[in-house]
């Protein structure tokens, strides 16, 4: 969810003001994905790299996570009626106390067959997942449960923050910048990626029509011919 800060900065506002609308759109895209029966959808919200930026725009973002999970926790029995799973991936160990707190009560699944899971990355770092899953492998090797000859890619993939998860098969990145900024680093190798040259705040269900419809005329070969 790129932009927010150069789309208040257009506007002469706050960067502050820039994520809050960002906000309201990533309410938008999560209904309507759920809408069009998106099974799995992932929100870059905060990187493990954000923490550089000034203190007063980190303490916005913190109070505007709190702020949203602060609903969830409210609306969650409904939205799991509602076919909705919320899932928080990251290393939320840094993040404020009562911000884990607001995680660990607001991750509730649903009880329906036809869900959307959605996925916030929140102090989510690409390598830094990566580097939490050699960790739990090397536990399991020192203890004796693993050999180093045995390792597969499914024991990295088993350590991953989306363990369980299919891996992604389109990656949005607005703003007009051309990368990934170490987003789902492991599980991209072979996503279509889609870049659109809109800010997050200005980002609508057309533009995400407009991205699953490209993504649809794409011949997906893994490697094959």
């Amino acid at each position: 969810m790129d932009g927010n800060g150069r789309w208040a900065t257009e506007r002469g506002l706050p960067r502050s003001e820039g994520h809050i609308a960002g906000a309201k759109v990533f309410r938008k895209i999560v209904d309507y994905s759920h809408d069009i029966g998106i099974e799995v959808v992932t929100f870059y919200a905060f990187s493990t790299e954000n923490w550089k930026r000034p203190p007063s725009e980190v303490a916005a973002l913190m109070k505007l996570f709190k702020e949203y999970l602060t609903e969830a926790d409210e609306t969650k029995y409904d939205r799991r009626e509602r076919g909705y799973i919320l899932r928080i991936i990251g290393d939320t160990g840094r993040i404020p106390k009562e911000l884990q707190k607001l995680v660990d009560r607001t991750q509730l699944d649903a009880t329906q067959e036809n869900t959307t899971t959605i996925n916030i990355a929140l102090n989510y770092g690409g390598r830094q997942e990566i580097l939490h899953s050699v960790k739990l492998i090397a536990e399991r090797v020192q203890k004796g449960e693993l050999k180093p000859s045995k390792i597969t890619e499914d024991d990295i993939s088993a350590g991953l923050y989306t363990a369980g998860m299919p891996d992604p098969d389109l990656i949005i990145r607005p703003s007009g910048e051309l990368r990934l900024s170490n987003f789902l680093t492991w599980q991209s190798a072979y996503s279509e990626l889609y870049f659109a040259n809109v800010l997050w705040p200005d980002f609508t269900t057309d533009d995400l029509d407009a991205a699953i419809m490209d993504y649809a005329k794409r011949d997906r070969r893994f490697g094959g011919v």
